[in-house]
């Protein structure tokens, strides 16, 4: 099975478990599993429209990239593609590697937790909470202590 393929069916499968475990069996169907399998591997947040706008506002109020206000991105190409933009004080793109899930987020989708370095830069270490269930989007700002370059 492909890498980004497998991701996805783990990251769906885990949302689904989370999701079960936390409601009567009564409530839970096989139909909303599906729903909900299908919205996430189209890449799309699993909140409807007006609680998403309001979930993006809210995050607003918080620094960029963190738990509470993930980078919103387009699948795992739109993550790298959005780190591959970010520049360190040196003007030099950062390394990074993906440390891992972190459950859901403030977007009520999976979130995606990266580790960044600048050697000879700064910051020297950062860590970058990502959402990758928002298509088409393209973040246009840098986290914390960053610069970005803009397509």
């Amino acid at each position: 099975m492909k890498p980004i393929l497998y991701s996805l069916s783990v990251a769906a499968i885990a949302l689904l478990v989370s999701a079960c475990a936390s409601q009567p069996a009564s409530q839970s169907s096989a139909a909303s599993d599906d729903e909900l399998m299908q919205t996430l591997l189209q890449g799309r947040s699993n909140a409807d429209q007006s609680a998403l706008d309001s979930r993006i506002q809210q995050a607003g109020s918080y620094p960029l990239g963190t738990r509470q206000n993930p980078v919103r991105t387009d699948m795992p190409r739109g993550q790298h593609a959005y780190l591959r933009r970010l520049r360190c004080s040196d003007g030099n793109a950062p390394t990074y590697r993906r440390a891992g899930s972190g459950g859901a987020g403030a977007y009520g989708s999976i979130i995606d937790i990266y580790e960044l370095s600048c050697e000879g830069g700064s910051p020297s270490e950062a860590t970058v909470i990502m959402d990758m269930y928002h298509r088409g989007y393209v973040e246009t700002e840098a986290v914390p202590g960053f610069t970005i370059v803009n397509p």
